[in-house]
């Protein structure tokens, strides 16, 4: 870790809300309104944030699942998400999900109207825009746990 902790303070804590208490909280908030507003499905919303967690590498965000009413993916499913060209686990949605996740963090000047089709094939526009926000977040937030390196003690508020 490249931040100085107290020794009586939560590292997520003090980084995201004391250290920068105008930016941080609001930063917080909207990462995690991104996990309880969402109307995405549980498998296309984890089949996009593992994938920008696989090339983030936050160590903490690779072993998190998302549950909903006690439901997680089942396990494997990261695999899945890594091998999103080929796999037989995921469904179109997902693979699209997957697929979209790894181009905006790795090509965005590459997305082109045949991709684009194939999202709107398949997802409304309102979803392409909340699964934007989604992979902003987990875009952003990922690599700034991880470049800090407080990823391996990483704690989302309220879990």
């Amino acid at each position: 870790m490249i931040i100085d902790i107290p020794q009586d303070k939560e590292p997520i804590g003090y980084v995201w809300g004391e250290m920068v208490p105008g930016i941080g909280p609001a930063a917080a908030a909207f990462s995690m309104a991104v996990y309880q507003h969402t109307t995405l499905g549980l498998r296309e919303f984890e089949a996009a944030r593992l994938r920008i967690a696989q090339i983030n590498g936050c160590l903490f965000c690779l072993d998190w699942r998302t549950e909903r009413a006690g439901v997680k993916v089942e396990d494997g499913f990261d695999a899945a998400v890594a091998e999103w060209r080929t796999t037989e686990v995921l469904d179109r949605r997902a693979k699209l999900a997957a697929e979209y996740a790894e181009r905006y963090a790795l090509d965005h000047h590459g997305l082109d109207a045949e991709f684009w089709q194939r999202m709107l094939d398949c997802y409304s526009q309102a979803e392409i825009v909340e699964l934007t926000m989604c992979l902003g977040s987990w875009l952003a937030f990922g690599r700034l746990n991880h470049v800090l390196g407080i990823d391996a003690v990483c704690v989302l508020p309220g879990h």
